[in-house]
């Protein structure tokens, strides 16, 4: 008998190698995208500090409100930064006339390592 084609056994391998290389790669994008919502979470912090040092020069002292940020043209900060969560993370402002703190929060496990904060300066921890 000369039949054409895979047998049973041949189509078990060809899957279960499949699924080892699925295995391997899942968990790798994933830790990948965790590690480039951290960096953009650094970003965004960075981006905001520079809107506030901008500020500051400009007018004296930081915003006592992160209104005043979005209320000039063109604005210092996109206001995207200002609504729920952006890039994976929550943002919490702490705005003084000579002082500032940003810290941005991960929503889950799934979408950041750790927080991070910058705070007056432009010192990013």
């Amino acid at each position: 008998m000369n039949r054409k084609g895979f047998t049973m056994v041949e189509m078990m391998v060809v899957v279960g190698i499949i699924a080892l290389l699925a295995a391997i790669a899942i968990p790798n994008l994933l830790r990948s995208k965790v590690s480039a919502n951290d960096a953009a979470a650094q970003g965004t912090l960075k981006t905001i500090a520079v809107a506030l040092e901008n500020y500051a020069a400009i007018n004296g002292g930081y915003p006592i409100d992160p209104n005043d940020l979005l209320g000039v043209n063109p604005p210092y900060l996109n206001q995207n930064f200002f609504v729920g969560q952006y890039s994976g993370f929550t943002y919490t402002y702490s705005f003084a006339q000579f002082a500032y703190s940003v810290v941005a929060n991960p929503i889950n496990s799934n979408s950041g390592t750790r927080s991070f904060t910058i705070s007056t300066g432009a010192v990013l921890q």
